[in-house]
């Protein structure tokens, strides 16, 4: 147990580093920028408690928006992606059952699995953070090709990150 927990954290400070060190400086095609920080709520174990989901969910957003002065945008969005993380398993799984302290990995519940929960809880948080940051619908489609090119590139670095890190 406090192995997880050191290892957690461990996971926690990097994506906390790694995206306001470099890839809150990383702009693709001028428009799009990976939140890979949401990785995290992706990697929590199966059995990890609602409640304890929303406030890590928080305070991860909470860090990013400390590092890159955005008043709250990335706490909202990222307590947004912990609150439908428990819903969108299900939904997707089945009634598989998990074993208790297993964790959401590619290397364990396959590629088209891991894709559709990755998808679905990245685009929900990006789409959610985009048009909150925008907070008006008048460039409406510059805002959503903003938010699913952001989504997109953010997917590929988690999926690349899972076949390196998490792999077999």
């Amino acid at each position: 147990m406090i192995r997880d927990i050191l290892k957690y954290t461990g996971i926690f400070v990097f994506l906390i580093l790694l995206q306001a060190l470099i890839l809150n400086n990383v702009r693709l095609a001028g428009f799009m920028n990976p939140f890979v920080y949401v990785l995290f709520i992706l990697l929590l174990p199966f059995d990890t408690p609602r409640n304890l989901l929303l406030v890590i969910g928080f305070l991860l957003g909470l860090s990013v928006d400390i590092f890159s002065d955005t008043l709250g945008f990335h706490a909202s969005a990222t307590v947004l992606a912990a609150f439908l993380r428990p819903r969108i398993i299900p939904l997707i799984s089945g009634k598989e059952v998990y074993e208790s302290g297993s964790a959401p990995r590619m290397a364990t519940l396959g590629f088209n699995w891991f894709v559709k929960y990755t998808a679905i809880i990245v685009l929900s948080h990006h789409l959610f953070l985009f048009f909150a940051e925008a907070f008006t619908l008048s460039g409406f489609i510059s805002t959503l090709m903003r938010a699913l090119g952001s989504a997109l590139f953010t997917i590929i670095i988690i999926l690349i990150s899972q076949f390196l890190v998490f792999r077999k």
